[in-house]
């Protein structure tokens, strides 16, 4: 069965949906799991584990499912299965009266993610070659964090109401989690073989994976360590009294905006002028940390900004540039290298930025402008090598 353009863009903002209102779940919980565990009784240190080691094998066990996904095909019961352990760990936190429990949904929520994340995104891949792939993943960037935003938005309104309870949080965050498994179902069902939406365009098609690829990854890598994560920077201004407790949300809240914002807008730029717009997003945004480690609020809130847009280049190009150089046969395992391998780079970089505050923050700032170089200085010849290859095809 083929599908035509009209079919294709709904299946994009179907998929969008499901992520908007998976983002509202566990963003929405991931917004009060430090505090609820402290509230179990439990250390710092073990909150600072157990954030740190769901992330590292949630990304490394991107790489397995993504190549399960594609040797077998079966990226929609691999979506749907991901999704259920992804959302459903959430409100069966409002039952956990230990930390030992919560502790293992919260790694269980992550593994969950980590088995949906290759196969979502390679049906992604085929439902937005036919509106531009640049455009198509920042549209579902822009949903996702439109759910990001909502999430702890609706966790903070539930808990003043219900005098800080936070079992009827959790639980409340059900109602969204069954929301996003009943559109991925009903997505399924009219959907059932997605790659018949893509067309078939002159374009690089490699046999394996390219030097290019392996390029981009090695631009990402470096992307990744350097780029700083928000408790940090909340911690900064939190610890320098920068400004009041109550602010410090709402500067997230506007880097999520900037980062839906670039990310439209830089998946259509994308479209039209390719790693070009990715260059442009590193080029605006290597300078935050300096801002918003060195500057006063208004530079801070410029900072964010800057941070935002280079979030939203993350979550949009840097997967549609993989949906671009990688075979349709492929894009499932591409998709978990890709993951894993920023993951395992996000997490190391982190663990040494949080190093580097406590001993310099000169040489922290160092560090993330000059990865954040390298990666620029890697997509450059990204771009080069691609050049070479559509050269070869022309």
């Amino acid at each position: 069965m083929k599908y035509d353009k009209q079919a294709a863009v709904r299946f994009v903002v179907l998929l969008g949906l499901v992520s908007l209102f998976s983002d509202m779940t566990y963003e929405g919980a991931r917004s009060i799991n430090g505090q609820f565990l402290n509230i179990l009784g439990t250390s710092g240190s073990v909150v600072g584990w157990v954030a740190g080691l769901g992330e590292l094998i949630g990304y490394g066990l991107r790489f397995i499912s993504g190549y399960i996904a594609d040797k077998t095909k079966k990226y929609w019961l691999i979506s749907i299965i991901g999704y259920c352990i992804n959302l459903l760990c959430v409100p069966l936190l409002a039952l956990a009266g230990y930390w030992q429990i919560a502790v293992v949904l919260m790694i269980g929520e992550r593994i969950g993610k980590a088995l949906r994340t290759p196969s979502r995104d390679a049906l992604l891949s085929f439902g937005t070659k036919q509106l531009g792939t640049g455009w198509g993943y920042g549209l579902h960037e822009a949903m996702d964090q439109i759910g990001a935003t909502l999430g702890p938005i609706l966790v903070g309104a539930i808990l003043a109401l219900r005098n800080f309870h936070y079992q009827d949080a959790y639980f409340m965050l059900l109602f969204p989690a069954i929301i996003a498994i009943s559109i991925l179902i009903f997505t399924f069902r009219i959907y059932p073989k997605p790659e018949n939406l893509e067309i078939k365009t002159k374009s690089i098609e490699f046999k394996g994976y390219s030097k290019v690829f392996w390029w981009y990854v090695l631009a990402v890598i470096f992307i990744a360590a350097g780029y700083v994560d928000f408790p940090i920077i909340a911690y900064h201004i939190k610890f320098k009294e920068i400004m009041s407790d109550t602010f410090i949300p709402m500067i997230y809240a506007l880097a999520m905006i900037s980062d839906a914002i670039a990310a439209l807008i830089l998946g259509k730029l994308f479209d039209k002028i390719g790693l070009k717009s990715l260059i442009i997003a590193i080029a605006l945004s290597f300078l935050f940390a300096p801002m918003v480690f060195l500057g006063n609020v208004t530079w801070i809130v410029i900072g964010m900004i800057l941070w935002g847009i280079g979030m939203g280049a993350q979550e949009s190009i840097l997967r549609a540039v993989i949906a671009n150089i990688v075979p349709q046969n492929k894009r499932g395992t591409a998709f978990g290298t890709f993951n894993a391998l920023f993951g395992i780079s996000w997490f190391i970089g982190s663990a040494f930025i949080g190093y580097m505050y406590d001993f310099s923050l000169t040489i922290l700032i160092i560090f993330s402008v000059a990865t954040q170089i390298l990666g620029f200085i890697f997509i450059l010849i990204s771009e080069q090598k691609l050049k070479v290859e559509q050269t070869k095809i022309n």
